[in-house]
């Protein structure tokens, strides 16, 4: 009897029969170009290839020499060129129009600005244009920051990479201002050449590193571990400072243009027609930063001095023959009196001032988070801090804004540093004492 037939089930007609499997997609994982319809993806991921290691990154890395000589070349010719260019001018308003001599009398300002003391036949001259420092410190610590993005630094950042680079911008700085040194030649004014080097260096170093360590985060690391207390006397140190140098700079504007009249007497005895006497008045101008360090000495005590054997104080004034410069004409003629006795609690009020806004910025802070508000000893503590803070700060601008004008009598110009430091602390302690105490009692209150 022959086996029953079993009949095949019909197919429907909305469906289709399925693929085998090894008939769908090849044996090796891979879809088949030829199975897949035109303009349909590959199913499945598509395998990324990895990078090799070291090449993209290290691709836009650029080396650390280049990028530092070529950020501290960048950085010495900006600052370079305004100065060539002022007393370029001068030079050839007074009949001296000779390119290589402007070059060179640049070259001269621009070592000085960074603290290099020229020899001339005068003797020695020292007296450093604070606005052209703070002009190359402001350059270097940009240059600071393009070396260490150019190196990434940011991604592996470390003290001892911003410090690299901080070093390495250093150096070619420094070669450039003993490059400088030598092309003074021997001949009108000159410079060491090593001094130079050195000099630079160190001015470049620093003033790269900040840049650095900002860019790559260091520094809001570093800041970051730092006790609070700590964190807002620096804050506040640094505030009470550019409290006392702006009074200063206030009072110094104000001498001046009181003695406009004298000032521009003696601009006008130069003689040298008006491109000449823009150029006097660019060099004074490039002097203010030191008028102003100079009358926040003498605001708080200590005065300075404008040769040897002068002082120029609130209880005494006793100074020779000066020579003509109009930064020069506002100088007090005699000690102060009545009134202008009140000018003595500006340093105070600068400290009051920092003293409030530090009681300020915590209790505001503490009111955003919602919590109690700062405890008197964390309070007083930072105000105390503050008070070293701005000895030290003030103490360095009145060493860095002196210098000799020269020889004889004028060697020694600008304020003693160590009698403005020490005065500067203990005045603005007891201001911020007195401002963070008084903020906090009365906010309590």
């Amino acid at each position: 009897m022959p086996p029953p037939t079993v009949p095949d089930r019909p197919e429907s007609p909305e469906t289709e029969p399925a693929e085998p499997a090894a008939a769908a997609r090849p044996a090796d994982g891979r879809e088949s170009r030829r199975s897949r319809p035109a303009g349909e993806p590959p199913a499945g991921p598509r395998r990324v290839p990895r990078p090799r290691a070291g090449g993209a990154a290290r691709r836009g890395r650029a080396p650390l020499a280049v990028a530092a000589a070529v950020a501290a070349g960048w950085a010495a010719l900006v600052g370079y060129l305004p100065v060539a260019v002022v007393l370029g001018v001068a030079r050839f308003a007074e009949g001296g129009g000779e390119v290589v001599g402007a070059a060179r009398l640049g070259l001269a300002g621009w070592l000085l600005g960074h603290g290099v003391p020229l020899q001339t036949d005068a003797g020695a001259f020292g007296l450093p244009p604070l606005a052209l420092a703070m002009l190359a410190a402001w350059r270097l610590n940009r240059a600071g920051v393009h070396v260490s993005r150019a190196v990434r630094v940011r991604e592996r950042p470390s003290t001892g990479r911003a410090l690299a680079v901080a070093v390495a911008v250093g150096i070619g700085y420094g070669v450039i201002g003993g490059l400088a040194a030598l092309l003074l030649g021997g001949a009108g004014p000159t410079a060491d050449p090593v001094r130079a080097v050195l000099t630079l260096a160190g001015f470049g170093t620093l003033a790269a590193f900040f840049g650095a360590a900002r860019a790559s985060g260091v520094l809001a690391a570093v800041a970051r571990r730092t006790p609070l207390v700590l964190r807002d006397g620096l804050r506040t140190g640094v505030v009470a400072t550019m409290l006392l140098l702006g009074a200063g700079a206030g009072v110094a504007g104000l001498a001046v243009a009181t003695g406009g009249g004298e000032a521009g007497d003696m601009i006008g005895a130069y003689r040298t027609g008006v491109l000449g006497q823009a150029g006097i008045t660019l060099v004074s101008l490039g002097y203010a930063p030191n008028a102003a360090v100079w009358a926040a000495s003498y605001l708080l005590g200590p005065g300075f001095a404008i040769g040897t054997d002068t002082v120029v104080r609130t209880s005494e004034v006793s100074i020779g023959a000066l020579p003509a410069v109009p930064l020069l004409a506002g100088l007090p003629q005699g000690p102060l009196g009545g009134v202008g006795g009140v000018v003595l609690a500006v340093p105070v009020l600068a400290g009051m001032a920092a003293g409030w806004l530090l009681a300020r910025r915590r209790m505001r802070s503490a009111a955003e988070r919602n919590v109690a508000p700062p405890g008197w000893a964390a309070l007083l503590g930072a105000a105390a801090v503050g008070g070293p803070v701005a000895g030290v700060v003030l103490g360095v601008a009145a060493l860095l804004s002196g210098g000799p004008l020269g020889g004889g009598r004028l060697a020694e110009v600008g304020p003693a540093h160590w009698q403005v430091a020490a005065g500067a602390t203990v005045v603005v302690l007891v201001g911020t004492l007195i401002g963070a105490a008084a903020t906090r009692a009365l906010a309590r209150g």
